[in-house]
């Protein structure tokens, strides 16, 4: 028995209940990888080597035909380059997708959750296949650095915004 000295509790506030976010992944596949080695190709040549390694991303997702199911396809394009003659080294290209299974998040939150969590969940795999292939290629393996897809989202939506004010004549 709970002792209240004469006073009433207090009500407790009924909160809302929160629907869970529920993230499943499916599937994982590579839907495309290329590999070229540049310097095999025209032939050794001595020198020093630098190479200056640039990586570009892009995103893209799509609702699939199954409730709850979306489909995220990260594409990775590397090119490395060496500092002393601009000469091509490699180019790697690779669009890796997985297949996901998410329940509980409000709509309008579903472009920003598709196109930033679900990208981090399929970066650890993405990484090591660069990694292979680079090293299977004739190359020191590229491990390449951790991708902040929550700046990428956020520099998508801003350049958006930029194309469409230029669009847009003054009144």
């Amino acid at each position: 028995m709970t002792e209240t000295n004469g006073a009433t509790p207090a009500p407790q506030p009924t909160a809302q209940p929160v629907e869970q976010v529920k993230m499943q992944v499916l599937g994982q596949f590579v839907r495309d990888l290329s590999f070229e080695n540049a310097v095999a190709q025209r032939g050794m040549q001595g020198g020093e080597v630098q190479p200056d390694t640039q990586v570009a991303v892009s995103l893209d997702a799509r609702k699939r035909s199954a409730d709850h199911q979306y489909e995220v396809i990260t594409k990775f394009r590397i090119t490395s380059k060496n500092k002393a003659n601009d000469e091509i080294l490699f180019v790697v290209e690779l669009d890796y997708g997985g297949i996901f299974h998410v329940e509980g998040v409000p709509e309008d939150q579903m472009h920003p959750f598709l196109l930033i969590e679900c990208p981090r969940m399929l970066f650890p795999f993405v990484r090591r296949i660069i990694s292979d292939v680079t090293r299977d290629g004739g190359f020191p393996a590229l491990n390449i650095d951790t991708v902040d897809f929550l700046a990428l989202y956020r520099a998508e939506l801003a350049r958006r915004m930029e194309s469409q004010k230029a669009a847009k004549p003054e009144a």
